[in-house]
C-alpha cells in the first residue's frame, strides 16, 4: 500500500484533508470517489486533476470511483451563471457517461480484473426514484439550516444578491443535500469513506461526511486539491477557441499538444507534478535542468509529451510534434501532406488565406497570378517576378521558379496550397 496523502502533497495536490485520512488509508484497501458533470460527451483539462487524483489514488491500491452527477444534469446548473449546461434528456446522459468513461479509461483500469478496478456509476440511477417527500424526510431532516447557511459557498452567494434575479435559488442552496446524499449511497452501497474534489467543494463535500454520520453513523473523510490557477491571472483550461477538450473532435491533439507547449516557465514547474506520473527523483532532476537553460524549454516540452500521449496516443503526439515543426522548423512537403484537415488548419490558424475556384485549379494557374492577383499575398507582379528570382517562393515547402504552374497535384487533402515567402511569411490558398 502506497501512502497516497504523501504522493499528492509533494504533488502539491492537498488543499485540505480531515483529520485522520491519511492513517485510514493506510489501514486497509479503502474506496473514494469523485464527481463529473454529464452534460457534454467530452471532459476537458480543467478535469484532468480530479482524474490524477483518482489515478494517483488507484496506484496507491486504493478503488476509485468516478461518479456521472446525471441527476444534476437532469436539473441543469443551478446557479444559473453558465450557458454551457443545459437541461438534458435520459439518452443524451447516458451517451454522455460512456464517452466521458471511454476518456476515463485512458487514466484508469475499469477492466475488472482487479479488486481495486475503477467503478463508473451514475447518481442518476438512484435519485431518480426519490420522491421529493421522501428526500426531506428521509435526507433533509439531518442537515439544519443553519449548518448549510454557515458554508463559505453558501454565505457567498447570499451576499452577491442585489435584487430579486440575485441571491441564491432553493435548487442551488439545496445543492449540498443532494451531494451530501450522493456520498451516504456510495457509503452505504460501496462502502466509499472518501471523497475528493476541487477546494471549492469543501462545504458540499463534509455536508456527505455528516450525512454519513448522522444517518449512516459511520466516518468518512474529505481531500480536497487546490484549484489551478496560470501564473498571469488567465483562466486554466482555456484557449482563444474555449475550453481545451480531451476529445480530439473537438480539440485537434496539435492543439491540445500546443497548449501545454506554451506553458510558462512557473506554470510548467507546477503542472509536470500535477498533471503527470514521473516520479519525485525525475521530477526535480527537471526542473533543476531546465532552470540551467531555460531556452530549451525542457519542463515544456516533457509536460506536452507526457500528457498528450495520455490523452490521445504515442502516434498522436509523434504527428502533433510533426505539425508543430512545419511553421518553426525544417518540415519537408510530406510532413504537410500527411497532416489531416483540422490539424493543417490548426497550424495555419491566423495564417492569411483566400479562396480560389476548384475549376481554376484544375486548368492550372501560374505562380506569379497565384502569388499576386489572384491573392493579394504579393502586391504585384513585379514583386512576385521578383521575389521569384531571389528564389524566396515556396509552394508546399518546395522552392519554385517563373515556370511554376499551380494544378491538382499540388493540393494538400484536395483543399490546400501552402504558399510561402522567406521563412515566415505564409499564405494558404483554399480551394472551394
Amino acid at each position: 500500500m502506497k501512502n497516497f496523502i504523501t504522493e499528492l502533497q509533494w504533488r502539491g495536490m492537498v488543499h485540505d484533508a480531515m483529520p485522520g485520512t491519511e492513517e485510514h488509508l493506510l489501514e486497509q484497501m479503502r474506496c473514494a470517489y469523485i464527481g463529473f458533470d454529464p452534460t457534454a460527451d467530452s471532459l476537458h483539462i480543467g478535469n484532468l486533476v480530479p482524474i490524477m487524483l483518482l489515478a494517483h489514488f488507484q496506484r496507491s491500491g486504493h478503488k476509485p470511483y468516478a461518479l456521472v452527477g446525471g441527476a444534476t444534469g437532469m436539473i441543469g446548473d443551478p446557479s444559473g451563471k453558465s450557458d454551457e449546461r443545459n437541461l438534458l434528456d435520459e439518452p443524451t446522459l447516458r451517451h454522455n457517461q460512456e464517452a466521458v468513461k471511454k476518456q476515463l479509461g485512458q487514466f484508469l483500469d475499469f477492466s475488472g480484473s482487479t479488486n481495486n478496478s475503477a467503478v463508473l456509476v451514475n447518481n442518476y440511477d438512484w435519485m431518480k426514484d426519490i420522491s421529493f417527500l421522501d428526500f426531506i424526510r428521509d435526507v433533509g431532516k439531518h442537515i439544519t439550516v443553519n449548518y448549510m447557511m454557515a458554508k463559505d459557498s453558501v454565505k457567498n452567494r447570499i451576499a452577491s444578491g442585489t435584487d430579486d434575479a440575485g441571491g441564491m435559488s432553493f435548487t442551488e442552496f439545496t445543492y449540498q443535500l443532494v451531494q451530501g446524499y450522493d456520498f451516504l449511497h456510495l457509503y452505504k452501497n460501496n462502502n466509499c469513506t472518501l471523497q475528493m474534489g476541487g477546494s471549492d467543494q469543501w462545504g458540499n463535500i463534509t455536508t456527505g461526511t455528516e450525512l454519513v454520520r448522522r444517518v449512516g453513523h459511520g466516518k468518512a473523510y474529505a481531500v480536497t486539491c487546490p484549484l489551478i490557477t496560470k501564473s498571469d491571472g488567465s483562466k486554466f483550461g482555456k484557449s482563444e477557441g474555449g475550453n481545451v477538450w480531451l476529445d480530439p473532435a473537438r480539440t485537434s491533439p496539435y492543439k491540445f499538444y500546443q497548449y501545454w507547449l506554451n506553458s510558462s516557465d512557473e506554470d510548467s514547474e507546477r503542472y509536470i507534478k500535477i498533471f503527470t506520473f514521473l516520479d519525485q527523483t525525475t521530477i526535480e532532476a527537471l526542473i533543476t535542468e531546465h532552470r540551467e537553460a531555460p531556452h530549451q524549454r525542457l519542463l515544456q516540452k516533457t509536460l506536452a509529451t507526457e500528457i498528450t500521449t495520455m490523452v490521445h496516443s504515442k502516434a498522436e503526439l509523434d504527428k502533433a510534434i510533426a505539425a508543430s515543426s512545419i511553421l518553426f522548423g525544417q518540415a519537408t512537403t510530406e510532413d504537410l501532406k500527411n497532416l489531416d484537415t483540422q490539424t493543417f488548419l490548426d497550424v495555419f490558424d491566423g495564417v492569411p488565406q483566400a479562396s480560389v475556384a476548384r475549376a481554376a485549379i484544375e486548368a492550372q494557374i501560374g505562380i506569379i497570378e497565384a502569388l499576386s492577383s489572384e491573392t493579394g499575398f504579393l502586391k504585384s507582379n513585379s514583386e512576385a517576378r521578383r521575389a521569384l528570382k531571389e528564389n524566396s517562393i515556396s509552394v508546399n515547402k518546395e522552392k519554385v521558379d517563373e515556370q511554376k504552374q499551380l494544378g491538382v497535384a499540388d493540393l494538400i487533402n484536395d483543399r490546400f496550397v501552402l504558399l510561402q515567402r522567406g521563412k515566415k511569411n505564409y499564405y494558404v490558398l483554399i480551394v472551394e
